[in-house]
């Protein structure tokens, strides 16, 4: 066992490391806990306005389970009437025994659910505001120490105990009481109505099925459907349902089981079709929502190692970026081109220019070079880069000393040439596909139309 020197002496050189842990752990717990106190904020704010606005209801309907004074002074006027016509006959009159008052059986089951939901809505903002003042304290004793190594340990100390008591369940639970407790109002509206009118009663009970079946349907939902942003709090405990179900069906014992959050994660990092197009349609959405030249910057530095590794070429994202520079809405080779040209605004320091051309060029590079040579028709054409800087595709370009100078110049030569190249395997491809056609009208003796095969090549 060591001594508590030697273990003060390793908790310190361990400290870099805890720090690291502290670091991730406090951005974890702070977001857990920030999100408990707004769903209970606002919890405790439609459980107050519910609650007052059911307390209205039950002092309307809670009069009925009592006698009515109004007719208790009726049957005693109408007592009396029988008494003096009786006496004015000369009969004698038998007073009645009193009537035992029984409240009607639509008044208890109205009473009793709405007193129910009363309660339940009470017990909802109680433990709100109790787990609001528990996630303050748990925020504060983590956070008394400033020691990495003790801050560590009081982290892991208190969120294991979060587990251990079933805290996610708690807070799970209490919309949960919410939620049964407005179904409960609806309920209770239905028997509050029934001898009222029928008509009316009917329509509560139109709209308590509605809302059951979008309850349970919202409940389900995620459980058919991993990517369904709805859910309730009975989802999870269906999610375990079906897990069980499903390994009971299967009787396979090595059948894992995962919740619902490792479902997700693993069902969005598996290799498929869907996958494809939603990585697409995310560089799509990314490219378009960068509209300034400094956040551009960084996706177009991206781009040479999601092509090229460090020895061989990486196919996964190549039709991905070739979509991305043909799509006339993203335009992805004239925003580098706008991003290159910025270069000259004199707006930016000289280490800042070197470093943006350097990753235009190195992007330009990566991109002319996904297809460089000729291809058949029904693939994808190899990139046409005539109409990208016409400068560099002067006959005689001139020479840019200052580029020279900051050790740029073979990044643009290589881009230069590889643009070229690319757009050279363009031209070549369309006219092979002019030939081919040619050929096949010839070999079949017909006027070979040359209508269809205009094409423009614009190069300067």
């Amino acid at each position: 066992m060591q001594t508590p020197k030697a273990d003060h002496d390793d908790d310190a050189a361990a400290s870099k490391v805890w720090a690291v842990y502290v670091s991730e752990a406090e951005k974890y717990d702070r977001s857990l806990v920030e999100s408990w106190k707004s769903d209970m904020e606002g919890m405790l704010i439609f459980a107050g306005l519910f609650s007052a606005s059911l307390t209205a209801f039950i002092i309307e309907s809670y009069n009925t389970l009592t006698p009515d004074s109004g007719d208790s002074t009726v049957q005693l006027l109408a007592q009396i009437s029988q008494q003096l016509a009786m006496a004015a006959n000369g009969s004698t009159f038998q007073v009645p025994p009193p009537t035992q008052f029984s409240p009607p059986t639509t008044s208890l089951i109205c009473n009793a659910l709405w007193f129910i939901s009363l309660g339940l809505s009470l017990a909802c903002a109680l433990i709100a505001t109790l787990l609001e003042q528990w996630a303050r304290d748990f925020l504060h004793k983590a956070n008394i120490r400033s020691a990495p190594v003790i801050r560590a340990r009081v982290f892991s100390f208190l969120y294991y105990g979060l587990k251990h008591f079933n805290m996610h369940t708690v807070v799970d639970v209490i919309p949960l009481l919410l939620h049964t407790s407005l179904l409960l109002f609806f309920a209770g509206l239905v028997a509050f109505l029934l001898p009222v009118n029928h008509i009316i009663t009917y329509i509560a009970v139109g709209l308590l099925v509605v809302v059951i079946a979008a309850y349970a349907l919202l409940t389900v939902l995620p459980v058919w459907y991993l990517d369904c942003p709805y859910r309730t709090p009975l989802s999870a405990a269906f999610w375990s349902l079906s897990q069980f179900s499903l390994k009971r069906w299967l009787n396979r014992d090595t059948v894992e089981r995962r919740t619902a959050v490792e479902a997700m994660f693993h069902e969005a990092m598996t290799m498929s079709p869907e996958r494809t197009a939603r990585d697409y349609r995310a560089l799509v959405w990314t490219v378009k929502s960068l509209a300034d030249n400094s956040e551009l910057e960084p996706f177009v530095e991206g781009l040479p190692d999601l092509l090229w590794g460090p020895e061989n070429r990486r196919y996964r994202y190549q039709d991905h970026i070739q979509q991305l520079t043909r799509m006339a809405d993203v335009g992805l080779l004239s925003r580098i081109e706008e991003l290159l040209r910025s270069c000259d605004s004199g707006l930016l320091s000289t280490q800042a220019c070197t470093q943006r051309e350097i990753v235009c060029y190195k992007a330009l590079c990566a991109i002319a070079s996904i297809q460089n040579s000729p291809i058949p028709p029904s693939t994808v054409l190899p990139l046409d880069f005539s109409q990208f800087a016409p400068k560099h595709f002067s006959p005689h370009p001139e020479v840019d000393w200052q580029a020279a100078d900051r050790g740029i110049d073979h990044y643009r030569h290589s881009a230069i040439l590889l643009m070229k190249r690319s757009t050279f395997c363009h031209i070549e491809t369309l006219l092979a596909a002019v030939v081919s056609r040619l050929s096949a009208d010839v070999s079949l003796g017909c006027a070979p139309n040359l209508e269809s095969f205009k094409f423009n090549v614009n190069r300067q």
